[in-house]
């Protein structure tokens, strides 16, 4: 069951990340973020009325740590999208977002297999190829440091709702969504990018909503039922669809070292998933 939840969160995260960098282009990315956003947390809110739980305060205080990195990753992953090629940022994302919960479990105890440590080394190289561009264009290299950031926050994310108890319902990740929409506020206030919708464009990312619902919710029900080292890197395949639909319906190229960056990475988050 944590498999399939997992790999649902990263076909909705993969969607929605294609979707976001789309409206992106066409309006502000802080504007895009703050209204998916928006769009998920009433969504959310509804569903965890209907849904219930008895969450606690730890709970609550998780599933707003859990926004503030979802809140973050968004906008920095959106802001990637609309200047670089998908084929970069979603990818190198990724990478932080399955290290991060990895690293925390270490940290905390966890005793990984060798199968595990051996894919941890092996998204080291994949950061790299992912990563190299063959000129000095500026949008390719913030585009990588928007992946890294992002990936961060989602990190964050990832290791704070595995914190949350299964009685909590869907709370945590109502909470999650008021926080994230926060976040994404305060990082755009910080950088003094305009956040506030302002044209039918940005409006279009409502239709965000949905996925980003069950991309967490499905990651969140995951986590109750398998290990958050596992969930996070099956969960964090979302690029594969971020990256196919590019190459499709955008007909973005794939260099060869990224093409060998996404083979090592996939192998290490099929290393980590097996161990």
């Amino acid at each position: 069951m944590a498999i399939v939840l997992s790999l649902l969160s990263a076909l909705a995260y993969g969607v929605s990340d294609f979707l976001g960098g789309i409206f992106s282009k066409r309006s502000s990315p802080w504007q895009i973020a703050v209204v998916g956003q928006s769009s998920s947390g009433v969504i959310s809110l509804v569903a965890a009325l209907v849904v219930g739980g008895s969450p606690t305060g730890r709970d609550l205080l998780f599933g707003a740590l859990a926004g503030v990195g979802g809140g973050f990753g968004v906008a920095f992953l959106y802001r990637g999208l609309s200047t670089a090629r998908m084929g970069v940022v979603a990818p190198v994302s990724a990478i932080g977002s399955a290290l991060i919960p990895v690293a925390v479990g270490l940290l905390t105890g966890d005793r990984p297999s060798p199968w595990v440590l051996v894919g941890v080394v092996c998204a080291f190289p994949a950061i790299a190829l992912i990563s190299r561009v063959t000129d000095d264009d500026p949008t390719h290299r913030g585009g990588v440091l928007d992946g890294v950031l992002a990936g961060a926050g989602f990190g964050l994310l990832f290791v704070s709702f595995g914190q949350t108890g299964d009685e909590a319902g869907l709370f945590p990740l109502a909470v999650a969504q008021v926080a994230s929409v926060l976040a994404v506020v305060a990082t755009a206030v910080v950088l003094r990018q305009a956040w506030v919708p302002r044209d039918r464009a940005a409006w279009s990312a409502v239709a965000m909503g949905p996925l980003g619902v069950t991309a967490q919710g499905a990651f969140l029900y995951a986590t109750h039922h398998g290990l958050l080292s596992v969930v996070s890197v099956i969960s964090s395949l979302y690029p594969a669809s971020t990256v196919l639909l590019a190459a499709v319906l955008l007909r973005e190229k794939i260099q060869g070292w990224q093409g060998m960056g996404l083979v090592l990475a996939a192998l290490a988050v099929a290393l980590v998933a097996a161990g």
